[in-house]
């Protein structure tokens, strides 16, 4: 059974920084991609970041480029959200997520099939 167990959010003030873990497991997860999206109170749930488990490539929200930093641990099957530059706007429930099979339109939250519960990140003004 998939297992992702999000950790690190909280509250910080406009300009502050965050950092979000993912921890997954249950299964070998190959160079498939590993996502994060969040949903803000009455918003969809949109795509913030994502990586595959091989290889080098990031992949961003415009809103969030420059700001936010996805990263992986493969020997501990973590994956990381470094979220520095913190605005109010990025308030949020962020959720880790994994695909199954590999596919490369990563923004697409359709391409997931596992996710975490999900983790509150508040940002006041």
């Amino acid at each position: 059974q998939v297992q992702l167990v999000e950790s690190g959010g909280g509250l910080v003030q406009a300009g502050g920084s965050l950092r979000l873990s993912c921890a997954a497991s249950g299964r070998t997860f190959g160079n498939t991609a590993m996502g994060w999206f969040r949903q803000a109170p009455g918003k969809e749930r949109e795509f913030v970041a994502a990586i595959f488990w091989g290889g080098d490539s990031t992949y961003y929200a415009d809103s969030v480029k420059g700001r936010f930093t996805i990263s992986r641990d493969n020997a501990k099957t973590t994956v990381y959200l470094q979220m520095n530059g913190l605005k109010p706007e990025d308030t949020a429930v962020y959720y880790c997520a994994a695909q199954r099979v590999r596919d490369l339109l990563v923004q697409a939250s359709f391409n997931y099939d596992y996710w975490g519960q999900g983790t509150q990140v508040t940002v006041s003004s």
